[in-house]
């Protein structure tokens, strides 16, 4: 369950400031280079802050 969180929030995040650099500033593409920065560190370390985040607020894995 974690996990499909995980993965919709960062797929959010993505859609939203690829919105943003369209109607508002181009800047908002650092965002989208931040969360893609974030899965890959996460896929190479194992280690995610939002999992971490879910945990301690009580969502089952």
């Amino acid at each position: 369950m974690r996990d499909r969180i995980v993965r919709g929030v960062a797929g959010t995040f993505i859609l939203v400031s690829l919105i943003l650099a369209i109607y508002v500033n181009i800047n908002w593409l650092w965002f989208t280079a931040f969360v893609g920065a974030n899965l890959l560190q996460s896929s190479i370390t194992k280690w995610c802050l939002m999992n971490d985040i879910l945990k301690k607020i009580g969502v089952k894995s």
